[in-house]
């Protein structure tokens, strides 16, 4: 009896582990779960908490994100809009959480082909920072076969948000 409880006991356990383990694996931004800050309330930011927060990003936006050409990350051109503090969460977000290479985004634009349902909000706001991050990278492309690449991960991306925003 005692082992048959210790049997069942240890397959439920082990079916909890490869649960957790597949729930991890299949994040559309895994890097959002290990950001390199030391602060607990930057584990898996979001941008948009409230109304005012959704008006900064977009006006961060309109003011011009461009992507740093020595590094390859998103900044904001407009340094005194960059500076206050409730864009911290926007700066970490596009550091460090984004994808950055080709390969990373056509990988991303293959998971959300794969995902069911809508995304999570923070999902989202990703998605759309990374098309903006291509957009940025397809201007800079050389013609030719690179180019041709940037472009259909570009229309990739922007199919998924669309479905995103179809989608019942």
């Amino acid at each position: 009896m005692e082992t048959t409880a210790l049997v069942i006991f240890s397959l439920v356990l082990c079916h909890l582990s490869i649960s957790a383990a597949l729930h991890w694996r299949k994040a559309l931004y895994p890097s959002a779960f290990r950001v390199k800050r030391g602060t607990p309330t930057l584990l898996n930011p979001s941008i948009q908490k409230t109304v005012e927060d959704t008006n900064l990003v977009y006006e961060a936006l309109w003011s011009g994100l461009y992507v740093d050409a020595r590094e390859g990350v998103l900044r904001m051109a407009d340094e005194e809009l960059a500076s206050l503090r409730r864009l911290q969460s926007l700066e970490v977000v596009c550091e460090d959480v984004l994808p950055r290479t080709l390969s990373d985004i056509r990988r991303l634009c293959h998971q959300l082909e794969q995902h069911r349902g809508h995304l999570h909000k923070e999902d989202f706001e990703r998605t759309v920072l990374t098309m903006v991050y291509t957009a940025q990278r397809l201007t800079q492309a050389t013609a030719g076969h690179q180019r041709e690449l940037w472009a259909d991960t570009f229309l990739q991306l922007y199919k998924a948000i669309k479905g995103d925003l179809r989608a019942e």
